[in-house]
């Protein structure tokens, strides 16, 4: 199998429409080839190629922020001497003066398959604005480490932000290119871009089902995403960031795990296999205990919930992290109808709206949890039309 980035390095024919260009380079700590050598050390070594800049995103080139709303800082490459770029700092889009120091972006960004990932909201950023101001991007293909499946109502008209790209489910099964593909048809105006692909990628293939497992490294594209196991449960246990419960920051298995001081963990377990068994299929559950170092609850014994995906009780297809999640935000709301589920704090630089609901893309989900009559299959009920609908949406974009 072989990435965008390793095509590039390795195939000078793919290179030599950049002749005579100034190139760009956007990346974070997991751009790396085979060998872990970084994305922007590997193309600054091509004798063929002009490499004048580079551009960061959330959490920073090299990786250098910890938590949400962490703005990192432009720079010079001490060993390149480059200008490296913030898109997580004073701004959000690249200025005209950024863009001014390249003809071609590349795009070299690790995703988790997942619409909140704001990776996907820079890449559609600099997608736009090379339209804008006649620059070419090329993304540089990697895997969606949690491959095809789909799950998730439908980002609601109006509710689009920088945890919200587009009318994307939470779930949406492309790769970063095939997501260029979607953002640059979204738009009223297209720059020059294309996309160089992976070659020999098998989303569909056991144990890993989209990400190579036995053939790469797993870098953490992001500090809280140490593993697999985390990016299979993301597009789930992100939800906790908009709740009063801590999503295990601070602890070794962030964003696979989840609890609070005040909670029954098994009353909390029985009450999720009681409101919809079926939305638990395809993993382990396992009551457990921790202590977050930082973040929320720090100090403090948590009673929580560990979502398992790295053994045999996976089933890739069956496992739904949105639902299962819906499911223990409904067990808590009925086990606790007062609980202080929901968190209201800046999210993202959005001040007027709930965090719940804009990780969400509107508030349906929050509806339906609050609501006491609401059941699981009043849920699938708006999910379920809006899965069918990206699905055939998709067909088209898939480059694999």
């Amino acid at each position: 199998m072989r990435f965008g980035i390793e095509r590039l390095i390795g195939e000078p024919a793919l290179r030599r429409a950049l002749a005579g260009r100034r190139v760009a380079l956007l990346a974070h700590p997991a751009a790396v080839l085979p060998d872990l050598t970084h994305s922007l050390d590997a193309l600054a070594a091509l004798p063929d190629l002009d490499l004048g800049a580079a551009f960061g995103p959330q959490h920073g080139l090299r990786g250098d922020k910890q938590d949400n709303m962490v703005e990192s800082p432009d720079y010079v490459d001490p060993k390149l001497g480059i200008p490296v770029f913030s898109l997580y700092g004073e701004v959000r889009r690249p200025t005209p003066a950024m863009l001014d120091t390249f003809d071609v972006l590349l795009v070299d960004l690790q995703d988790l398959g997942c619409r909140i990932y704001t990776f996907i909201t820079t890449l559609r950023y600099v997608l736009e604005a090379a339209a804008q101001h006649g620059k070419a991007v090329w993304v540089l293909d990697r895997p969606n480490p949690v491959g095809r499946p789909i799950e998730g109502t439908l980002l609601r008209p109006g509710w689009e932000s920088f945890v919200g790209a587009g009318t994307l489910p939470m779930r949406h099964g492309l790769t970063m290119g095939e997501l260029a593909h979607w953002f640059v048809g979204q738009s009223g105006s297209a720059p020059e871009y294309q996309v160089v692909t992976m070659l020999d990628w098998r989303p569909l293939l056991a144990p890993g089902y989209g990400w190579p497992l036995g053939e790469r490294s797993w870098v953490n594209p992001s500090p809280n995403a140490p593993n697999l196991s985390m990016a299979r449960c993301y597009a789930g246990t992100v939800m906790l960031e908009g709740t009063t419960l801590s999503e295990g920051r601070g602890t070794t298995r962030p964003l696979e795990l989840f609890g609070a001081p005040d909670l029954d963990a098994a009353a909390l377990l029985a009450g999720m296999y009681r409101i919809a068994p079926g939305w638990l299929e395809g993993c382990r559950l396992r009551p457990c205990w921790f202590e977050p170092t930082f973040h929320k609850h720090a100090g403090r014994l948590c009673a929580g919930v560990q979502i398992h995906v790295d053994d045999p009780g996976y089933v890739h297809e069956a496992f739904r992290p949105w639902r299962l999640m819906a499911a223990a935000f409904k067990a808590i709301r009925r086990l606790r109808p007062d609980y202080p589920l929901w968190r209201d704090f800046p999210y993202e630089y959005e001040r007027d709206r709930l965090a719940i609901d804009l990780i969400n893309g509107g508030p349906l989900l929050r509806e339906w949890v609050d609501d006491p009559a609401a059941t699981a299959a009043d849920l699938d009920a708006l999910a379920v039309p809006d899965e069918r609908a990206w699905q055939a949406t998709r067909e088209s974009l898939l480059l694999y």
